[in-house]
């Protein structure tokens, strides 16, 4: 045997052992029993992006210093905290989340309801900027403390919305257009400098009802009038002395201070963390035995094919779900719940008739998060039930086309091209020239064909005429609470609301216990190493470019689109 082959073979064992040594600390990690001593508090540290479900976090934890904060874990453990007698209450760290208002409402519902159990609730504030969000959650607790060299800023919410036509002219970059109505601005950054009347309208409408809400929830939270909480926004920006001496927050304490505050007199203060607490088994948390309740996840943008990992919503992926949980006998119901800006209208379609089947055969109720609309609403909108919260941005019943020119771009960098096709319109989504006024026309009688679809289906499902429907769509987005009143869902709520409709109409007895079966499925270690070794994996720099990438690349073939309009990001 040669030399080189000895070294292969020694080299190979090598890396055996090494995966052994690795996979049996996984393991060892991951399976580890967790001790609870009486009288102990649940840390749970809110900062960073906030996501509905990780799929698999295991490299984020292991190798880059942090994990995935998932909305699903957050919910599992308050609910296991508030009937475990170890747990005495909940610290909540609070620092900057990325993510938009449903969500922070729903952890808010989180702990409103876990205070009725008795138990405590602190939130531990550092240092802020643009910070409203995050207080609006803090002022859910008992107590809101802050470190005495932080400081405070709720400067009110609302943001600047870019428009890109100046800068595409300068670059000979035109973006052609086909929508229904002046409401479905999905595209509206990149054909217009500033608000049309109808993107003005809709935009100020989300942001008052959204601000509302927030200022009414503090006001109460803190025992002032809605005008004192409106001046102090007014001013901004607190340091931590202000913001105490305003009653902001009840006190100013060090680390040290914060456990003296909370633990028995001449006792150690108790901790465990979120992610050893997710390790610590059900206890009782009515979530671990009784009849199946199906939980599915659909998040991301939509397009046909398989999903990509936690970022988007392959309707062969979802589909697959619904059918697996409609044939599963011990499936009593289903709860969908969703976090989308759409995207392909046939991908919708592909979903929304999984949901047209299966609530036929058991209960069917939608929970939807941060947004749910054009699209993400189309898959919703014929379930039994659809539940949100006041914050959620729903609605934008509407499509639209887009393509993008460039020929002036192409001629000032001296770019030309040769033609060679066969069919009048073969080059007709080309970047090197504009649609032929025909062909505007056709696309106009396509998005229109399928905006008569949508309204149908959605008549149908909400139990509307057709012209309700689009009296409400037009490809306008409403608030949650908005959207109750105008029908388009039925109840304010979180998940936990959305699986006690599920329960009820499933005839489970209300106090009875419940087994979640969740998709999608959490990968194991090695799965998610030879799947696709940075599957979740993002950092805030790339997050950003790596949402227009995406969409980019899901949507490029996808022809008429149920999607979003463009907005701000709401602080």
């Amino acid at each position: 045997m040669k030399k080189g082959t000895y070294v292969l073979i020694i080299f190979l064992i090598f890396l055996v052992l090494i995966a052994a040594v690795i996979g049996s600390f996984f393991f060892v990690e991951i399976a580890r029993p967790v001790s609870i001593k009486p009288d102990t508090y649940l840390e749970i540290s809110l900062s960073g992006g906030l996501e509905e479900r990780p799929v698999s976090d295991v490299l984020r934890k292991y190798f880059l210093g942090g994990e995935a904060l998932s909305l699903h874990d957050i919910w599992v453990n308050f609910h296991k905290a508030e009937s475990d007698e170890k747990i005495k209450g909940i610290i909540l760290r609070i620092n900057q989340l990325q993510c938009d208002w449903a969500k922070i409402n729903e952890i808010r519902d989180l702990i409103m309801d876990f205070r009725k159990s008795g138990k405590k609730t602190a939130a531990y504030i550092l240092d802020t900027s643009d910070f409203d969000k995050e207080y609006f959650l803090a002022t859910a607790c008992e107590h809101v403390f802050m470190h005495p060299l932080g400081s405070l800023a709720i400067n009110g919410i609302g943001g600047h919305f870019p428009f890109l036509k100046g800068a595409l002219d300068k670059l000979g970059i035109e973006v052609e257009v086909q929508r229904i109505a002046g409401f479905k601005t999905a595209y509206n950054m990149f054909t217009e400098e500033g608000f049309t009347p109808k993107h003005k309208e809709m935009a100020t409408s989300l942001y008052t009802k959204i601000f509302e809400i927030y200022v009414g929830a503090v006001a109460a939270a803190r025992g002032k009038t809605e005008e004192e909480i409106l001046n102090l926004i007014d001013r901004g920006l607190f340091t931590a002395e202000a913001a105490e001496d305003h009653n902001l927050v009840d006190a100013l304490l060090y680390e040290d201070q914060l456990e003296e505050f909370l633990k028995e007199k001449n006792t150690r203060l108790n901790k465990i963390s979120h992610a050893q607490y997710l390790r610590s088994g059900p206890r009782d948390s009515g979530l671990d035995r009784g009849k199946k309740v199906a939980l599915i996840y659909g998040v991301g943008p939509i397009h046909t094919g398989e999903s990509v990992q936690g970022q988007s919503m392959g309707s062969s992926t979802v589909a697959r779900w619904l059918r697996k949980a409609r044939q599963d006998g011990s499936i009593a119901a289903v709860v969908f719940r969703i976090d989308s800006p759409g995207g392909s209208a046939v991908a919708s379609d592909i979903i929304a008739r999984e949901v047209v089947l299966t609530k036929k055969q058991k209960p069917f109720i939608v929970s939807m998060s941060d947004v749910a609309g054009s699209g993400g609403y189309w898959v919703a909108m014929e379930a039994h039930e659809i539940v949100a919260q006041p914050q959620t941005l729903t609605g934008s019943i509407g499509v639209i086309f887009g393509k993008f020119n460039m020929t002036k771009l192409y001629r000032k960098l001296g770019v030309s091209s040769g033609k060679i096709t066969f069919g009048r319109r073969a080059d007709m989504f080309s970047t090197f020239r504009r649609l032929r006024p025909e062909e505007k026309d056709i696309i106009k009688e396509q998005i229109s064909w399928s905006y008569d679809r949508f309204i149908t289906k959605a008549a149908l499902g909400r139990d509307m005429t057709k012209e309700e429907v689009d009296r409400v769509g037009k490809g306008r987005i409403w608030t949650g609470d908005q959207a109750r009143e105008l029908g388009l869902i039925d109840e304010i709520g979180g998940l936990s609301k959305a699986l006690s409709l599920a329960k009820e109409k499933a005839g489970i007895p209300k106090g009875e216990s419940i087994k979640l079966v969740v998709w999608p499925k959490k990968i194991s270690f090695w799965k998610s190493i030879f799947a696709n070794p940075f599957a979740g994996i993002e950092t805030d720099a790339k997050r950003a470019l790596d949402k227009w990438l995406r969409m980019l690349r899901i949507f490029e073939n996808s022809g008429v689109l149920a999607v979003m309009p463009h907005t701000a990001v709401m602080n």
